[in-house]
């Protein structure tokens, strides 16, 4: 099982690093679309009702091929992609992190683990948010560069290496014990504290998340809104880990050996990607 993990992790680090090289954006527009359509057929499989279910794979392709028309269409044709502000509705990233906040959150900390609430709502929720993550990380790459994207990505990254090992160190008080009782309240704030001390750290570096934030807040301020960054990364996490308790599946799905879904391996990214958007000021 580790061997192909970690065969799967490289293979995939690989595909992610070859698209960001490549010369145009499309390498990456297009990674990033087929893994936010598996990310949502995976999602509705664990909130549709059973009966729904079928039609999971049916909406997943049809969102995407809306968001490859979308992106055809928010492409100019030069490749200096001169207007990348176009790329999304000024209200799409808003709602989507509204929803995280009033939909999300709240069945968190509720903790209702035992059968499927709101599927039609949890679904078409599920629509808006990984369609918003996959415009803001398009945006952030088209706008800012990989680097920046990259940048942002890490600080996921952080946060979830710290939080296990924060968590298996000092951890006592449970977080969310029906979700997921491996998480603890201290593995979360080393978490965060992660995400804040690498972000804050990279403001020196040019083109990095830190430093494209940097031109809108101040260091305070951004160790501050990335610790915030890392709260929302750990919403992510236990969001998922919510909707897969309610439908009895350990995994998303099986689409990555070792790793079992796509969801799985950016949950967090899902509601942070809006968020880190917002605070570029890029969409207002």
């Amino acid at each position: 099982m580790l061997k192909q993990r970690v065969l799967t992790a490289i293979v995939l680090l690989l595909v992610l690093l070859g698209a960001l090289a490549a010369p145009g954006p499309w390498p990456l527009i297009g990674l990033l679309l087929v893994a936010a359509g598996c990310a949502l057929w995976e999602w509705l499989r664990l909130s549709l009702q059973p009966a729904w279910q079928p039609a999971a794979p049916w909406i997943a392709v049809f969102v995407s091929v809306l968001m490859l028309w979308l992106a055809w269409s928010w492409m100019p044709s030069t490749p200096s992609l001169s207007a990348p502000t176009a790329l999304v509705h000024p209200w799409i990233m808003p709602i989507a992190v509204v929803g995280w906040a009033v939909l999300a959150l709240p069945q968190v900390f509720q903790g209702q683990t035992k059968e499927r609430r709101m599927p039609l709502l949890m679904s078409a929720f599920g629509v808006l948010a990984v369609v918003a993550a996959w415009a803001a990380l398009v945006l952030i790459y088209v706008r800012y560069g990989a680097w920046c994207l990259v940048s942002m990505m890490a600080l996921i990254w952080f946060a979830d290496v710290a939080a296990y090992f924060t968590g298996r160190a000092f951890g006592k008080r449970k977080l969310a014990p029906k979700v997921s009782p491996g998480k603890t309240w201290e593995g979360a704030l080393g978490g965060m504290a992660a995400a804040a001390i690498w972000t804050t750290a990279t403001v020196a570096a040019p083109g990095s998340f830190g430093a494209v934030l940097a031109q809108e807040w101040s260091l305070v301020s951004i160790f501050l809104l990335s610790f915030l960054l890392g709260a929302v990364s750990v919403i992510g996490d236990l969001f998922e880990s919510l909707l897969k308790r309610r439908a009895g599946m350990k995994d998303s799905s099986q689409l990555l050996p070792g790793h079992g879904g796509v969801y799985d391996r950016i949950d967090a990214l899902l509601p942070v990607a809006p968020v880190a958007l917002l605070l570029t000021g890029t969409v207002v």
